[in-house]
């Protein structure tokens, strides 16, 4: 029997980096770990979602959604909800192998 390693696997059964199956698939999984540290942070804290909607300004089913990666949430609320945990978030910005031609 053949073993393969995690990034292997994902090679082989939604293609290499940088296909859209695997992009779709990477996506997808960042959201989810962004609404799992918003949980765990939010339970830290000793938070209901009900009690974090308020501190930023939305309802609690906005809360729910963005926890379980139920919808796309804003840029501007992902940042809200961090700063209302009082979390620290760092944020990686990969350029693809393109030229950028400064004039």
């Amino acid at each position: 029997m053949k073993t393969y390693s995690f990034d292997q696997a994902k090679d082989k059964y939604l293609g290499k980096r940088g296909t859209d199956k695997r992009e779709q698939y990477e996506n997808e999984l960042n959201l989810d770990l962004i609404g799992e540290a918003i949980k765990t942070a939010r339970k830290e804290r000793n938070l209901t979602q009900e009690q974090l909607g308020k501190l930023v300004g939305v309802q609690k089913a906005q809360i729910s959604k963005i926890e379980n990666n139920l919808t796309d949430a804003r840029f501007e609320t992902i940042l809200k909800v961090f700063k209302a945990l009082n979390a620290k978030i760092n944020f990686n910005v990969e350029l693809m192998n393109q030229d950028l031609n400064l004039v």
